[in-house]
């Protein structure tokens, strides 16, 4: 098994920046997929950004140019948000994976508001 907690959302600004960090903690050799997902009200959840085995990283259009996906040798990942518009607020969601693009593991989440 492996837990995953969020932490580092919040409320920001327009234009503001937040980074998000995912902590992994079991049975993390198992882990080769990575990823974030966000859920904002009323919507279904969607996928912000992932890397695969290979170190694939991709982004949903929404994102593109203003979020950056990393991880750590100790699957640890993070997202660093700048730019933050207010379609970014959700609930942002880290998901692992033993097989590429097939989620095993969710975090809780972290709510990430973006308001003036």
């Amino acid at each position: 098994q492996v837990q995953l907690v969020e932490s580092g959302g919040g409320l920001v600004q327009p234009g503001g920046s937040l980074r998000l960090s995912c902590a992994a903690s079991g049975s993390i050799f198992s882990i080769n997929y990575m990823g974030w997902y966000r859920q904002a009200p009323g919507k279904e959840r969607d996928l912000v950004a992932h890397i695969t085995s290979g170190g694939s990283t991709n982004y949903a259009d929404s994102v593109k140019g203003r979020f950056t996906l990393s991880r750590d040798n100790a699957k640890n990942m993070y997202l660093q948000m700048d730019s933050l518009k207010p379609e970014d607020t959700a609930v942002y969601y880290c998901a692992m994976g033993r097989f590429d693009y097939v989620i095993d593991y969710w975090g809780r989440g972290t709510l990430v508001t973006v308001s003036s």
